[in-house]
């Protein structure tokens, strides 16, 4: 039978959180204080592009879905798809890491990222559905490695590394969500080069992730370790549930703030910047409330705070005079980044240690925002169905009432529960027979 492995000897490893292997000489030199510095720059750098997708399509939908002749449920289901895309191919991330390494995937994946990106302004279609999904899987297996990532390479700090790296994620998303009009205008208003220009990024991106590969003729394997118990956990189901309401509000922010804007009467290019500022200040509190919550005894009070702020700062730029409008946008965009940044923080913080975290990040990202994607799916069915937003507000408050209560469930002082195992020792019986 498989031996347990105790959760001390795990953390005294902090080995690839999704791939079990002795770190080569050349890893291991990484780990010093430079190396340490060089890979989390790289690490933000590669989360500054795992935004872009949703926000700069937000910012030109209307002409996107004039362009393409797309139906209102069309619409509806190009906004949802790269969210439900997250969910779809999570689960994915632990066997191919597993399997090439997580650094190695991320590094592929970067530059499928662009290939997407570029291919869904191509013409047809069923190029931008299908640029959509191919950017949007991509996404999701980056999404699950780099919280592992994370809790392996950055264990002492957490906090800050939790911190920059959904700040990340919002700055991101503010770039694309302010410069994608600006940049319509710049190419004569056409929005497909507009759109395409977020490649770029990706490749650079991926271009400076390139030192960190590992290679495959130096990894010695010490064996797989998974870890069972985790769907059997109801603290793993809180901290999942929280994700997927998170996840609601969050990409419905980043989809449909800016078309609700323009069905108010504001100019395209006024209300692209008032999503932008938001997400700026998303990125600002990204960096504060993670440190907040790893320092605080549990996170139950802070959870509700962060909900309570990104809801009724949307309700108001849903509802409130126009001459608010920016007062809310600060509102939404201090909360949503906060309650983005702490559910995410969240895995690392149930976590006893790497394995543990990558596996509950693979549990929480996959399911919280493969649901999530009901977010703005649901957003453009009652826009189809009542030709006005106001549904919207009231299905926004319910989820907000929701993530209250699954926030001060999955924001209490505890672990989940979770087995880690060695399984080499019959993969090597079955190999001898």
């Amino acid at each position: 039978m498989s031996p347990e492995i105790s959760d001390s000897l795990a953390d005294e490893q902090l080995i690839d959180a999704q791939v079990d292997s002795v770190p080569p000489p050349k890893v291991e030199a990484l780990t010093r204080v430079r190396g340490k510095v060089l890979l989390g720059a790289s690490l933000v750098l590669v989360a500054l592009n795992l935004r872009p997708l949703f926000s700069s399509l937000g910012s030109l939908l209307p002409e996107v879905v004039r362009a393409n002749g797309l139906a209102p449920t069309m619409a509806s289901a190009l906004t949802t798809l790269p969210v439900l895309c997250l969910g779809i191919f999570a689960p994915a991330s632990p066997a191919l890491a597993r399997r090439f390494g997580a650094e190695r995937i991320i590094f592929w994946l970067m530059l499928l990222l662009a290939a997407g990106t570029v291919l869904r302004v191509a013409g047809p279609v069923v190029a931008l559905f299908a640029g959509t999904i191919l950017a949007g899987a991509s996404i999701a297996v980056i999404n699950v490695l780099l919280p592992g990532l994370i809790k392996r390479d950055f264990a002492e700090r957490t906090g800050l590394m939790a911190g920059l790296y959904t700040m990340a994620l919002c700055a991101g998303a503010a770039m694309a969500a302010g410069l994608t009009v600006p940049l319509e205008r710049r190419f004569h208003g056409a929005w497909a080069p507009a759109l395409a220009f977020w490649a770029l990024p990706a490749l650079v991106a991926a271009l400076c992730w390139r030192p960190h590969l590992q290679s495959p003729q130096v990894v010695g394997h010490r064996g797989r370790i998974v870890s069972r118990g985790l769907w059997q956990c109801p603290l793993a189901w809180q901290v999942t549930i929280f994700m997927v309401l998170q996840s609601m509000l969050s990409f419905t922010v980043f989809g449909w703030l800016a078309p609700i804007l323009r069905d108010r009467g504001v100019p395209a290019g006024h209300a692209g910047l008032v999503v932008s500022v938001s997400v700026i200040l998303q990125t600002l509190a990204c960096l504060v409330a993670p440190g907040m919550a790893a320092k605080l005894p549990s996170q139950r009070v802070l959870n509700a705070v962060v909900v309570l702020l990104a809801v009724s700062g949307f309700l108001g730029c849903l509802f409130a005079p126009l001459s608010t409008l920016w007062l809310w946008a600060v509102v939404q965009g201090i909360g949503q980044g906060a309650l983005t940044s702490v559910a995410l923080t969240l895995i690392v913080l149930r976590s006893k240690n790497a394995h543990i975290a990558a596996e509950l990040s693979g549990m929480v990202q996959g399911i919280g925002y493969g649901v999530g994607a009901a977010g703005p799916l649901l957003v453009g069915v009652l826009h189809g169905w009542t030709g006005n937003f106001v549904s919207v507000g009231w299905m926004f408050a319910a989820v907000g009432v929701a993530a209250i209560v699954f926030g001060f469930l999955a924001g209490r002082a505890r672990h989940v529960k979770g087995v880690l195992y060695e399984i080499r020792m019959i993969e090597r019986i079955v190999t001898e027979a």
